[in-house]
């Protein structure tokens, strides 16, 4: 049976380095906690392992990941919401951001919601011409929950992340790129795993403990706020407004909301 994410680990001259590819193409790689886990448990392997050096995430298709599988979280109750999903979430997410090795988004196609923060777990980022890039869960009544929004301003800056995140519009990849949320712009995929091959050369030639050490210090820039967003995604979650918005995106029309 094809699984919905797929784990590789791949050599060169240099070393070893892992990929995590999030395979789920047909929904735009919607992740759901079955996923969360798949990539925890690959996440550990690579914690663990002193062979390898880097890590890559993508996305099969034409999405890098369209976020959580809204079948998924729109099933579920205020409070399942906040403690199965989104605090879930956050921890896979952050101990992706927390290993040692450096790791790199491969953005392929559209990164969005979930899938953008997933990509903000990554110290680089790499995103076709094509690809878009945005945190649209205002629109369905929902808040960006798993921690993103900091990541965001950190890289972005307040005034830029409070346009992507209340506006809910998607940026392209050069305005992403201008902005510092990507590293690099690539026309098409295979200028993209160009680009990788050289992060690739320059990372794994780098002396392993002052690369674990250098993440560790940006690291503590980031506080415990995984409850916080775990309350207010469970807030949202119980409004009315956050119902219709499920609904619309069912029935594929325009929601309409009622600030309750």
């Amino acid at each position: 049976m094809e699984t919905n994410i797929l784990y590789e680990e791949k050599k060169r001259a240099e070393g070893e380095w892992a990929e995590i590819t999030l395979n789920r193409p047909q929904i735009g790689n919607a992740l759901t906690l079955p996923m969360l886990v798949e990539i925890e448990e690959d996440v550990q392997r690579l914690k663990t392992s002193r062979n390898l050096r880097a890590l890559v995430l993508r996305g099969n298709g034409h999405f890098f990941c369209t976020g959580g599988d809204i079948e998924v979280w729109g099933a579920l109750t205020p409070t399942e919401m906040s403690n199965d999903w989104i605090l879930r979430g956050i921890q896979v997410l952050e101990k992706i951001a927390e290993l040692p090795q450096p790791v790199i988004a491969a953005i392929s196609g559209h990164a969005l919601g979930g899938g953008l923060e997933l990509a903000l777990m990554a110290d680089l980022r790499v995103g076709v011409r094509a690809a878009k890039l945005g945190t649209p869960e205002v629109g369905l009544g929902m808040i960006a929950g798993w921690a993103g929004v900091c990541r965001l301003s950190e890289i972005v800056g307040v005034a830029r992340a409070r346009e992507l995140t209340l506006l809910g519009s998607p940026s392209s990849a050069d305005k992403a790129h201008e902005w510092g949320l990507l590293n690099a712009v690539v026309e098409d995929t295979n200028a993209m795993e160009a680009q990788l091959e050289v992060w690739l050369g320059k990372l794994l030639s780098n002396a392993p403990p002052a690369v674990a050490l250098t993440k560790n210090l940006l690291g503590t820039l980031h506080a415990d706020l995984g409850r916080h967003f775990a309350a207010a995604a469970g807030l949202a979650r119980s409004t009315e407004d956050c119902n219709e918005g499920i609904a619309a995106f069912r029935e594929k029309r325009k929601p309409v909301f009622r600030n309750r």
